[in-house]
């Protein structure tokens, strides 16, 4: 449902219809597009869905962890085996030149050369893999939480701005219609030509201010398009309750925790410790084996040979040592960002749970007395004038004021329901996501 600050604040009189009244009231009824039969007012929460669904960065996150799934499943075998050909020891001068069977020393070699990984270390370089894959997923996490949110923002900023151009939209009708009232004072001589300059003054104003004003709402439309294509032209449904958030307000630094985006930091970090593992692993070199089988001349036997290759690591501490002290210092830079950050999305939490507190609060007192106040006022000052005991100029001023403290009203909502939007979408909403599509007409949230 609107809010109550949309509403005008008193009854008043309606005088027969002028020119000005009638393009206030065009540009009041052009805010909002039609709603077809087939096609509901979008609502919050359906945005929100139709934003997931549309957006390729959740698919291609998807991609991503399953490209490294396969490379996890590649680490975890064997290099491949190494065929080694050749012909050893092949005369070059004398009778038996270039002879493949004239020398007793010349042999054809054919071999097989595996290098033998430690299970240990290809589990945990399939590990490393494993890991990249759960970032992603926890990236795809912290992209939907972003999407969920920034559409959000997007459909309140459009919500708020028509309200306001609505708003706007009435005080210039009603601002046309004293211009009426004004003349005809002028004209039955109870009222000053100064007074009529002010009121078409007065309509000037609000007329500027309603071009800013739609101006924002294309801007609004404009970016929430972006997220949710062509049903952005839908009308807005009702803004529906924001008093209430998915965050557990009694303890937000545990609940942040598994923050997505710390999530994604804390997936860095087993990164970052499974790096460092198969560091310490590669401390210990892989042996190679090597089978080969040599063929010589007719009139000599054939041979087989086995070896075994050992790397020699005569500079360990300027290389492997350095390797593994390089893989604990990431280690450590990715525990003391994920803690810093754990730390400052915590602070900007709490920040955030007491300006939406302070704004709920203050909302309540601009309906309960500044805009009753204000509305009153001007009601007096329009009944002083009149009885003749107000000048024009008394009841413009009355109903700027009254216009100023609906727009500041309406400005205090729209930051309060922001907020609301940051904090209630600083995690993804596993419902929405599940959600079939066929339930695309949902009500707001």
């Amino acid at each position: 449902m609107p809010s109550p600050i949309f509403a005008p604040a008193t009854a008043r009189p309606t005088p027969r219809r002028y020119a000005g009244a009638a393009v206030f009231a065009a540009l009041l009824g052009a805010l909002a597009l039609p709603c077809t039969a087939t096609e509901p007012p979008l609502t919050l929460a359906r945005a929100t869905h139709l934003a997931l669904e549309r957006n390729r960065q959740l698919a291609a996150q998807d991609s991503a962890a399953a490209a490294f799934r396969d490379m996890a499943v590649a680490a975890g075998q064997l290099p491949d085996p190494i065929l080694k050909l050749g012909v050893d020891n092949l005369p070059t001068s004398g009778a038996d030149r270039f002879s493949l069977g004239g020398d007793f020393m010349t042999m054809r070699r054919v071999g097989v050369m595996q290098e033998l990984t430690g299970a240990d270390k290809l589990r945990l370089r399939a590990g490393r893999f494993e890991r990249e894959a759960e970032k992603s997923l926890v990236e795809k996490d912290a992209a939907a939480a972003g999407i969920e949110r920034d559409t959000a923002l997007a459909w309140l900023e459009r919500y708020y701005a028509e309200a306001t151009a609505a708003l706007i939209a009435e005080q210039g009708a009603q601002a046309a219609l004293e211009i009426q009232a004004a003349e005809g004072a002028y004209r039955g001589a109870r009222g000053s030509q100064a007074d009529l300059l002010a009121a078409r003054a007065a309509l000037g104003a609000i007329e500027d201010r309603a071009s800013d004003a739609r101006r924002r709402v294309r801007a609004a439309n404009t970016m929430l398009a972006r997220w949710i294509g062509p049903a952005a032209n839908l009308p807005l449904a009702g803004a529906g309750a924001n008093d209430t958030i998915r965050l557990e307000r009694g303890a937000p630094d545990s609940a942040l925790a598994h923050h997505p985006q710390v999530a994604v930091l804390a997936k860095r970090e087993e990164i970052a410790q499974a790096e460092a593992q198969l560091a310490r692993a590669n401390q210990k070199a892989d042996w190679s084996i090597e089978l080969t089988y040599q063929q010589r001349g007719p009139g000599y036997a054939n041979m087989v040979s086995v070896g075994l290759s050992i790397p020699l690591q005569w500079d360990r501490k300027n290389r492997q040592d350095r390797e593994l002290s390089a893989r604990l210092a990431t280690l450590e830079q990715a525990r003391a960002e994920r803690e810093e950050a754990v730390r400052a999305h915590g602070a900007e939490t709490r920040t955030m749970l007491d300006a939406w507190d302070n704004g709920r609060e203050r909302i309540g007192r601009y309906r309960r007395d500044l805009l009753p106040l204000a509305a009153e006022r001007t009601a007096a000052t329009l009944a002083a004038y009149r009885g003749g005991r107000a000048a024009l100029a008394e009841v413009l001023a009355a109903r700027r004021g009254e216009l100023e403290l609906r727009i500041q009203a309406l400005q205090l909502e729209a930051d309060t329901a922001r907020l609301w939007a940051q904090l209630n979408y600083l995690y993804p909403d596993e419902a929405a996501r599940a959600q079939p599509s066929a339930s695309k007409h949902g009500s707001a949230q």
